[in-house]
């Protein structure tokens, strides 16, 4: 049996340096390796003649070297020159600086290349192509791979080092899905099929085995999440809310009004307040849409009716906003709110953990905190997680685990289509507010090259002139070898505090800071004594800056459609007209396209379909987003069908084994532990 566990140095053409490359790209083992899946194909399985190829083709063409390299130096650069031909015609093949190439061709001799061909007048030319001797078809004369690559590590190699784990496994690969599915579905045997994603012979090959390979992710997704939700048993008995608690109370001393979708999500939830049946319901909402209110006035009707409440967040400043607004809207009622987080001291904590016990604390907002073995109940009723990408499935089910049989709320400000969503959250029914309240101004968007740097200075001096504030968001924490056109945080900080923005007031924030120099920093921001915030993306996560009206997001070609989303969600939250300036260092395609729609539209839902689409799953969802495990081949855009097919597969075997005991479907057991037991509970 095969050791996919085993350390990818030991792999043929690895050793020690190239393992520090490979593990850039996340590839730790001899699994990461053959589950690196490539990017796309090229086809340079056919070669063209000479003659017959176009103006701007790339092709494959055989010819005989006709000439020894020439060397032509310039003031800039040394070109080496090569005049190849075949029977139909000749060619001139090009390179730049490239002087190991001197001696490599024999006159004579054929050899493939594989490149653009420009044509002149009748005559050829191909630039810096791939070439290969005749017969040896490693990099020319089949389907090739491109994988994503990192710096100093090159498409040959990294195909080499992926071959050469392809040939170790391939065999030896055990099956992990039951041969009634396999013959059902036609699928190919597992050993083909990762074979064949990376080094197909035939087209067909590569599609039979991606139909596989997609197959395989999805039905283990569709599996587990079907898992959770049997193990959370919907016979069981849940807490019957007071029918004549009546959520109207709070909503008519709002000093807003709530929107019809707020309304409509308000009476989804207080129908299922008052059903025997545990709730469990995820909140969609774009950013600013109004989640925290509804989940004020559900908090509401489970205190009058005797219970307590636990609202969870991904930060201590966020929580300590929540209690604010909180106790701002239910204090009139009576309702008793307090703060746990980490930086309570231990004679406070203490006394909250006591109080809480007695039921002398009706809500409790904090952080992770709240995880903790000794915060205890007397009676939880209710659980609301904010942002709950920032929380595992395992995070809520502890939560949830102190109450009994608790209803739950969890909100989510990154929305999903709703198709997606109902697919995906299998355990969670779904509310969706699809509306944002009047006083919301659009966000004016902007995508700019580095031409616009000053101008965007002297816009950003003008608007903190005016007495408003801006955030600045960077990739990288701090500079980085690998890419050193990404801005990081701390060099652009150094820069602006000491050149640019000298007479303003500049700081900075981090992920690898301390949570509690973190929470102090945006308290500052927050209070108007910082006027330019140099940041990460730890900022994403809603806390409310009612005077920040600039948003400028560096590299913006580096972040998903959402998590832009997202970042521009923290400006235009006052009376203030904001805007969002999106600074895009990527010139192909797809980078302009997903800029564009930045610029044309401030609807989440629309930009999250655009974001699929246009990224795929993995990069959507990110590695710990929505508590779904990465996907790393399926695209939840295009494969809705294949998700669809294997959400009725799962269902079906479901309904028949839940717990996967039938010898069957034992494989089905170890594919689910295998792929997401880090993520979901089996």
């Amino acid at each position: 049996m095969i050791d996919l566990n085993k350390e990818v140095q030991y792999v043929k053409n690895v050793g020690p340096n190239r393992v520090k490359l490979l593990n850039k790209l996340n590839i730790f083992t001899l699994k990461d390796l053959i589950t690196y899946f490539p990017r796309n194909h090229e086809d340079r399985s056919v070669a063209k003649n000479i003659a017959d190829c176009e103006d701007g083709e790339t092709v494959l063409i055989k010819a005989k070297a006709m000439s020894k390299i020439a060397e032509i130096r310039t003031r800039r650069v040394t070109i080496y020159r090569l005049i190849v031909s075949d029977n139909s015609s000749s060619c001139v093949i090009t390179w730049f600086n490239q002087r190991y190439l001197k001696d490599k061709f024999k006159i004579g001799e054929t050899y493939t290349f594989y490149g653009k061909i420009t044509t002149k007048g009748g005559s050829f030319e191909m630039s810096s192509p791939v070439y290969e001797e005749k017969g040896i078809d490693k990099n020319t004369g089949r389907i090739v791979p491109i994988y994503p690559l990192t710096a100093r590590l090159s498409q040959n190699m990294l195909r080499k080092i992926i071959e050469a784990g392809i040939d170790e496994v391939y065999g030896n690969l055990e099956e992990d899905i039951p041969d009634y599915i396999l013959k059902k579905y036609n699928l190919v045997n597992i050993n083909d099929a990762y074979k064949n994603i990376h080094f197909p012979k035939t087209n067909n090959d590569f599609i039979q085995a991606k139909k596989r390979l997609v197959f395989e992710e999805l039905l283990a997704l569709q599996l587990a999440l079907f898992r959770l939700k049997e193990g959370q048993d919907e016979t069981q008995e849940g807490i019957k809310f007071n029918s004549k608690i009546n959520m109207n109370d709070v909503i008519k001393t709002l000093p807003f009004t709530l929107t019809n979708a707020q309304l409509r999500v308000l009476k989804e939830i207080n129908e299922d307040m008052e059903k025997s049946i545990p709730m469990n319901r995820l909140l969609q909402g774009d950013v600013g849409s109004g989640k925290t209110v509804i989940s004020m006035i559900s908090a509401y009707k489970a205190v009058k009716s005797g219970y307590q409440v636990a609202i969870m967040a991904p930060t201590a400043i966020l929580a300590d906003q929540h209690l604010k607004n909180f106790e701002k809207i239910l204090g009139q009622f009576d309702i008793k709110c307090e703060l746990l987080v980490s930086s309570v001291t231990k004679k406070n904590k203490e006394k909250i953990i006591e109080r809480l016990a007695n039921g002398e604390i009706d809500i409790l907002i904090g952080t992770h905190a709240l995880l903790e073995d000794n915060v205890i109940f007397k009676n939880l009723g209710l659980v609301v997680t904010d942002e709950q990408h920032r929380f595992g499935v395992k995070q809520r089910a502890k939560i949830v685990a102190k109450g009994n049989n608790p209803d739950v709320i969890v909100m989510s400000a990154t929305p999903i289509p709703r198709t997606l969503a109902l697919i995906l959250y299998g355990d969670l029914d779904i509310s969706i507010i699809d509306e944002l309240p009047p006083n919301r101004k659009k966000i004016e968007t902007y995508a700019v090259n580095k031409d616009f740097e000053d101008r965007i200075n002297v816009f950003t001096k003008k608007l903190i002139d005016e007495g408003r504030q801006a955030y600045i968001v960077c990739p990288l924490v701090e500079d980085s070898d690998d890419d050193l056109s990404l801005k990081s945080v701390t060099a652009l900080a150094e820069k602006y505090k000491t050149e640019v923005f000298s007479d303003y007031r500049v700081e900075y924030l981090h992920g690898k800071m301390k949570a509690k120099e973190k929470d102090d920093i945006m308290k500052r921001f927050k209070n108007g004594e910082i006027d330019i915030l140099i940041s990460t993306t730890v900022i994403e996560v809603g806390v409310d800056v009612p005077n920040a009206s600039l948003m400028i997001i560096e590299n913006a070609e580096r972040f998903g459609l959402a998590q832009l989303h997202q970042l521009r969600g923290r400006v235009g939250r006052g009376e203030y007209k904001s805007y969002c300036i999106l600074k895009n260092e990527g010139h192909n395609k797809v980078s302009k396209e997903r800029m564009k729609v930045m610029c044309q539209t401030n609807d989440g839902f629309i930009i999250s379909e655009k974001d699929l689409e246009l990224r795929g799953s993995g990069d959507f969802f990110g590695t710990a987003q929505h508590g779904v495990p990465e996907l790393k081949i399926a695209n939840l855009f295009e494969d809705i069908p294949t998700l669809k097919l294997v959400q009725q597969i799962a269902s079906n075997i479901m309904k028949i084994d839940p717990h996967l005991s039938q010898e069957n479907n034992l494989r089905l057991k170890d594919l689910i532990n295998d792929k997401f037991t880090s993520r979901i509970e089996i």
